[in-house]
């Protein structure tokens, strides 16, 4: 049987409950995720409705039809899953075709939207995790069981549009925020979000992660033994792995956080204790 240390009281323990003003954002990705496939409805109106008006104002179809599908490519960030953007994104240029109305375009134009969708979702992400936003107050609590220097550099691998980058800065408002992403779109709405941190565009994997005090992950159950192998490697003692709702099977954590809406953060600290057989 493997073993897990109890939490302590200060792990458990839940912060004060905080305005309804303050879940709006979760609120809204949660309405988003039960009203499906509104979203692509709506994307799919927008986009129809984009098209409609750049050729009411004169454009050639061909341009009309890439501003529309540039509309989806970006709309498609509404969709909690990887097959959900790409529904999302691919509504229009399907239900164009459908229209009859194809003949009408050049056949470059309609590698476009494809092409956008490539860019905001580079195949690489695919293979971690595309946009998994860390809901607000996931990390709540997360100061008090792992106390670190106010200056601390903290990662945020895999930042996405920055949400994680947001909650690492509610828990320690003074440390040196870092946040790396893959897709360059994403890397650029999140340094523009997030003014506060260093956001560059990279790979998480290929980081060095040894100068920083704490790596904070929200990624995939099958990217986790990797991060457990990669932060063995690298992380110096002290230093601190968070995971957001996926556990590593192979290490003992040190705190086990009770977040926002039952999503666990599992703490881990160099250098790591193996669980046994």
């Amino acid at each position: 049987m493997r073993g897990r240390p109890s939490r302590t009281p200060q792990a458990s323990s839940r912060p004060a409950p905080l305005p309804s003003s303050s879940y709006r954002g979760p609120e809204r990705r949660r309405f988003v995720n039960r009203s499906w496939p509104l979203p692509a409805f709506v994307a799919w109106a927008a986009c129809w409705l984009v098209f409609a008006i750049t050729r009411e104002l004169g454009a050639p179809a061909a341009p009309a039809f890439v501003a529309a599908g540039a509309v989806g490519a970006a709309l498609s960030l509404l969709g909690a899953t990887p097959w959900r953007r790409v529904f999302i994104g691919c509504g229009f240029p399907l239900s164009f075709a459908a229209s009859g109305a194809a003949g009408s375009i050049p056949a470059w134009a309609w590698l476009l939207p494809l092409a956008l969708l490539a860019f905001v979702y580079p195949w690489r992400t695919w293979r971690d995790a595309p946009l998994f936003p860390t809901p607000r107050d996931a990390l709540a609590g997360m100061a008090r069981c792992v106390p670190l220097d106010a200056s601390a550099r903290m990662l945020d691998g895999g930042c996405g549009l920055g949400a994680g980058l947001i909650e690492l800065r509610r828990e320690y408002p003074d440390a040196v925020l870092e946040g790396i992403e893959w897709s360059r779109p994403l890397a650029a709405w999140c340094a523009a979000r997030c003014r506060f941190a260093q956001v560059r565009r990279g790979d998480l994997w290929a980081a060095d992660w040894s100068p920083y005090a704490l790596v904070y992950l929200f990624q995939r159950p099958e990217t986790m033994a990797r991060a457990a192998a990669k932060a063995e490697r690298e992380l110096r003692d002290g230093a601190w792995l968070a995971s957001l709702e996926f556990e590593i099977a192979t290490l003992v954590p040190q705190h086990v956080l009770d977040g926002a809406a039952g999503r666990r953060v599992w703490l881990y600290r160099a250098p790591f204790r193996h669980t046994t057989a």
